[in-house]
């Protein structure tokens, strides 16, 4: 029998004849793509791997595709040293460090036609030529501008604005916020260098309500961090308009300092005024100061009518203001004047009255409310008299309940006086005299009745213990001139106790 791996071997062979040369390949280490910016240093790296000390490197060589054609730009040999076919100098394209394990590449400054793919390239002993490929991007920052474009007021749709993003790689992207209602054109243009000019054109039908509107351009480009927006005013140029101020309707004989003002407004600013009137020249006593007429006298000359007529560099416009002079002055108006000043006067007055009064009144309403206060905190204002207060002598009343179970048997006793607190005589009771007597019966109130009305004085006359302390001391003076008064003094008729 035959080798059993014999079959194998051609198969064997085939794989590793592919495999070859990407494991070659990867001994050369390169950056795939590489971008740089134009007019600036651009680095393209490039190393060797020595995998086994067997490989040999005798040469490092830099190429560069163009027109389906390579190109030798740079080009190392350790007996001959560097050699810059397409730069004899080297200023532009070199080693940065020539040797034949560094071959890295160094382009300073970048030209737009730098771009392009660059190969590396080893010769070795007994691999051969080992290469890598580098595609290096060039990127141009574009310069960006916009302004309005000044225009006149029309009937047709025209380019108010243009926005520019010049000598760019790539192409920026321009668009218009605006509020107007107008659209967009835009167009490039490829330069000499490789580079793109973008412009695009704002276009609206111009009217001078747009004049000094605001609308912005925006740019984005690949070299932008983000949109930069360039602000616009617009500039739409009209003629002037103009008006004739300062004449009141009281130009009078005598009259001195009237003065009469061309106002005007336009796009651009009207700055030369002429004045002139309806009947010919400008009356003697009239002076011109640019846009103002100034009279230092009116007399009969100045009723006429005056024009005046602004100019800037869209057009001239005219306007005319008539002037009547009076043999007196207008006292009608001067009355309005003053009724307006002496309203104005008088609504400030009542004003003022009217908040004087709503000061006071809440300042009487702040006093009241605090006298109130202290009333409520400090003690009361009415002091009640103090009781009357008997002696030690004087028996003490029983509580209610008592007095209705006690019956009114008990002979009565006849007080005596003595001197109380206040200097007054004081009801005592003493032994000898009764205080209260029975009250009569029925019967004995018929009886009585039948006897004569003397019996029911003396019942009156016998009072019950509990009405003494309505009693207070007689005066001496009232018992001397009235024989019939007792030793005490009642507080209210006699019948009420009954």
């Amino acid at each position: 029998m035959g080798d059993p791996r014999t079959p194998l071997a051609p198969f064997s062979l085939a794989f590793f004849a592919c495999l070859g040369p990407v494991l070659l390949a990867q001994r050369v280490k390169v950056l795939d793509e590489v971008t740089g910016y134009l007019g600036k240093e651009v680095v393209l790296p490039c190393t060797f791997e020595m995998s086994t000390p067997n490989i040999k490197v005798s040469q490092v060589s830099w190429g560069k595709e163009a027109g389906g054609k390579k190109q030798n730009v740079a080009v190392y040999h350790p007996e001959l040293g560097p050699s810059y076919p397409m730069n004899g100098e080297g200023t532009h394209i070199r080693f940065r460090t020539p040797s034949l394990g560094d071959a890295t590449l160094v382009i300073n400054p970048l030209r737009m036609t730098d771009e392009s793919t660059y190969i590396c390239e080893f010769a070795t002993y007994p691999l051969g030529n080992e290469d890598g490929a580098t595609h290096l991007v060039i990127l141009a920052n574009p310069t960006n501008t916009a302004e309005a474009q000044e225009v006149k007021v029309g009937n047709q749709e025209q380019p108010v604005a243009t926005c520019t993003s010049a000598n760019g790689k790539p192409p920026a992207r321009i668009t218009w916020q605006s509020g107007l209602g107008g659209n967009a054109s835009t167009s490039q243009v490829t330069n000499a260098d490789g580079t793109v000019t973008v412009s695009s054109q704002y276009k609206m039908v111009p009217t001078k309500e747009a004049n000094g509107q605001r609308i912005t351009c925006i740019i984005e480009h690949k070299t932008l961090a983000q949109p930069e927006y360039i602000p616009v005013t617009l500039s739409i140029l009209y003629p002037p308009e103009v008006t004739i101020e300062g004449y009141d309707d009281n130009w009078y004989l005598s009259r001195n300092e009237a003065m009469l003002i061309c106002s005007a407004k336009g796009n651009p600013l009207p700055t030369q005024f002429t004045w002139s009137t309806s009947s010919g020249p400008l009356p003697k006593t009239v002076e011109v100061q640019g846009d103002r007429l100034v009279v230092r006298n009116v007399d009969a000359s100045v009723n006429t009518t005056f024009i005046c007529q602004a100019t800037n560099r869209v057009g001239q416009v005219a306007t005319e203001q008539v002037v009547f002079v009076r043999d007196k002055p207008n006292m009608e108006g001067a009355g309005t004047t003053g009724g307006i000043i002496g309203g104005l006067i008088a609504g400030i007055v009542a004003l003022a009255v009217v908040a004087t009064g709503i000061l006071i009144c809440r300042q009487q309403q702040k006093n009241r409310m605090d006298h109130e206060e202290d009333d409520l905190e400090g003690p009361p204002a009415y002091k009640p008299p103090p009781p009357c207060q008997l002696s030690e002598e004087t028996e003490p009343v029983p509580n209610p309940t008592e007095v209705e179970n006690i019956p009114l048997k008990s002979s009565y006793f006849e007080p005596n006086a003595t001197d109380d607190l206040f200097g007054g005589v004081v009801t005592t009771i003493t032994e000898e005299a009764p205080r209260y007597h029975e009250l009569p019966t029925l019967e004995e109130r018929e009886a009585a009745r039948e006897a004569g009305p003397n019996l029911e004085d003396d019942y009156l006359d016998q009072i019950n213990p509990i009405y003494d302390g309505l009693t207070f001391p007689a005066m001496e003076e009232e018992a001397a001139l009235t024989p019939m008064a007792t030793d005490k003094a009642f507080v209210m008729s006699r019948a009420m106790y009954v």
